[in-house]
This record gives C-alpha cells, structure tokens and sequence, in this order.
C-alpha cells in the first residue's frame, strides 16, 4: 500500500491534540473532489466530543450534484457543511454564521451566565493541499498565511485574528499512516494532496481513464476527441500523437500522463468529483 507520512505530521497531530482545548470549533476542509477520501480517519476520534463545522474547499472545481450528495452525507452523520469557493471568495462571508449556528447553545449558556459575547475561536484543520491557507487569506482580505500549489506549505500552528467575530488557529496538513484502499491513493494524488511521484504515475493515469469512462466519458470525448471504446493505451497514444509528443517516433508517455493531471486540476476536463457514493 501507498503511503507518503512525512514525520512532522505526527507531530501536527499532536499539537492539534494539546491545542484543542483552547477553541470553540473545529473547522475540518474538506476538498470538494475528494469529500472522503481528503477526510482524515484519525480526525473523527480527535474530535468526537468537539463541535465541528465542514468546509467543503474548491468547490468550483467539483460536480455540482456530486457536493449536494455529499452535503446531505453529512448532514445524516450530524454534521453541518458549507461550500466554499476560496477564489472568488463565493460564500466565504457565510462561514462566521454557520459556525454560530453550530454553538448556537454554547452561545445562548454563554449569555445567560453574563459573560460578553467574544470572537469565535476556531480551529483550522485538514490534509495537505486541501485549502487552508487560501481560504484564510480570502477571509482576512491579504496574505495572512502562505500558499502553493503543493502540499506541506503551512510547517506550524499560527493564531490569526479574522475579525472581531472570528480567530483562527490555522494548522499543518495531517495525513493519516495508513490509507483505505489504493483507489484513496490514487484520488489524493490526482488531487495534489500528496506528491506526484509518491505513487505509479502510470497506474494512476489507467485508473484515471477508467473513472472519467465510468462517470464523464463525454469529459474525455471533448476534450481529447478519442473513441471511449478504445483501450486505455490506445487512448493514451492518441492524445500523445495529436499533441504531438513524439521521441524517436514513439509516444512520450510521460508528457500524457502530465497533460491529464493539468487538465483535471486546471479544470479542463471539466467539473469532476472523484469520490462517488457508489
């Protein structure tokens, strides 16, 4: 099995452990391609008696109905969620209240005690790549926190105030050491959420055809114009030699396989949710 556990993740989980006794709320992110298999098993015992709030990241990135499948997933667990687009800032402002909605009887003891109403202090957790530090800087209006395009980029805890209603304790992104399945692997790396080369990029791209046959073959057909009838390889050939990726009169292989993954993450290949209930 697959595994990409560098060591100061478990240090993360720690703090993440010690630290929780000082926050309202957990803010798990979840990544809209990926709703489950960017969900970090190890969260769920963590913060079985905290409330908790879902964020569900790169929304726009992701199929539509897909989300509402998922969101009513959740909500079945007892769980509240909201979509966010961290981009365009698309219900962003909506945060703050559904996390007062999640403490609503929190806040309502607080009051009746005479204490006077304070920022919410939640805590920002989640899997590498999954959005944290994009969303933070949309919700501060500058950059707060640092951000790229692959994973491990936040090293350390760090408390940033948002506004009077709201302080964050943005953390490291937290893997787990043990996977689900391979198909998990498969998803977190065409996600970005763990490095390309940690896993078989060519078993992956196999994979990865199999699933838009299944779920968007018409993704595949307009994007690349090839028959879905074809076998994986034949198909990759095709887009290698219409995109012109010949060496020595031979397909590079490795520049399809790269072309596939900047599709699905720049959007390309259409709104695509990996993760099927099904």
């Amino acid at each position: 099995m697959i595994q990409w556990y560098p060591g100061h993740m478990a240090k993360a989980k720690k703090e993440i452990q010690e630290k929780l006794k000082l926050v309202d709320i957990v803010f798990e992110l979840l990544d809209a391609r990926i709703p489950f298999s960017s969900q970090n098993p190890e969260f769920q015992k963590i913060f079985a008696s905290s409330k908790r709030l879902i964020i569900i990241t790169k929304s726009e990135m992701a199929d539509k109905n897909e989300t509402a499948k998922w969101q009513k997933y959740f909500k079945n667990q007892g769980i509240d969620s909201i979509t966010v687009d961290s981009i365009s800032g698309a219900n962003v402002k909506n945060i703050v209240n559904s996390a007062k909605v999640v403490l609503e009887e929190k806040i309502k003891k607080d009051l009746a005690r005479g204490l006077k109403p304070r920022a919410i202090r939640a805590m920002v957790v989640g899997i590498p790549n999954v959005g944290k530090s994009t969303l933070i800087n949309k919700l501060t209006g500058k950059h707060s926190a640092a951000t790229g395009d692959k994973p491990g980029v936040t090293k350390a805890q760090q408390w940033i105030r948002i506004n009077k209603d709201l302080d964050l304790l943005d953390t490291p992104g937290v893997l787990w050491p043990k996977f689900e399945s391979i198909t998990q692997s498969y998803h977190l790396a065409l996600s970005g959420a763990i490095k390309d080369d940690v896993v078989r990029k060519e078993d992956m791209i196999l994979y990865f055809l199999d699933f838009l046959k299944k779920y968007y073959p018409s993704n595949l057909v307009d994007r690349y114009n090839v028959n879905i009838d074809d076998d994986n390889v034949l198909i990759l050939e095709k887009i290698g030699r219409n995109r012109g990726f010949i060496k020595a009169n031979e397909v590079d292989y490795e520049k399809v396989y790269e072309v596939l993954l900047t599709d699905f993450r720049s959007l390309r290949l259409g709104r695509i949710t990996l993760d099927h209930e099904d």
